[in-house]
């Protein structure tokens, strides 16, 4: 088990092979469908900061955030993977979320030096974990918005790192 805390340093995740057990404790963002083909574009227009979002060594969870909780959602819908390249070139180093990847999501997480995980569809756990969530951008959304989160000890396994994948 490899405890992790953010932001991740490059070496870090360069050691982490699939299959590995992490467990990720720090801020982390969040964002889903809606969300992050926006984040995407700030990237590239260098509207972060404007939102205090600093992606360097950062994880990304593939969820919507709710009174209830938060609880990952199937990260190979069209525009969930195809923001993670972009994001991994942003700085972004580790990816939450559940599901296959294609090969091509694969090895563009490989080129950029970030790992995707999947992490139990277990929102009670995930909940008691979660510290502090505040917004920090696109609040028209609402629980689809993108949030930061304060967390400690979130579970989940690396399914695809160093060009491999736990699905092929």
């Amino acid at each position: 088990m490899y405890d992790l805390k953010t932001p991740l340093q490059n070496e870090v995740i360069a050691s982490l092979r699939v299959g590995d057990m992490i467990c990720i404790s720090g801020k982390i963002y969040t964002g889903r469908d809606a969300a992050l083909p926006k984040l995407v574009e700030l990237c590239k227009n260098g509207g972060l900061t404007t939102h205090g979002i600093d992606l360097e060594g950062s994880v990304v969870f593939h969820t919507a955030v709710s009174p209830s909780g938060v609880g990952p959602t199937s990260s190979n819908k069209a525009e969930i993977e195809e923001s993670m390249p972009h994001l991994s070139a942003a700085g972004v180093r580790i990816h939450l979320g559940k599901g296959a990847l294609s090969r091509d999501t694969v090895q563009a997480l490989s080129e950029y030096g970030s790992v995707y995980a999947v992490i139990p569809p277990v929102t009670a756990l995930l909940e008691s974990k979660t510290i502090r969530r505040r917004p920090v951008a696109f609040e028209e959304y609402g629980m689809e918005a993108m949030f930061e989160l304060e967390i400690i000890g979130y579970p989940a396994i690396v399914a695809a790192a160093q060009g491999e994948s736990v699905y092929e």
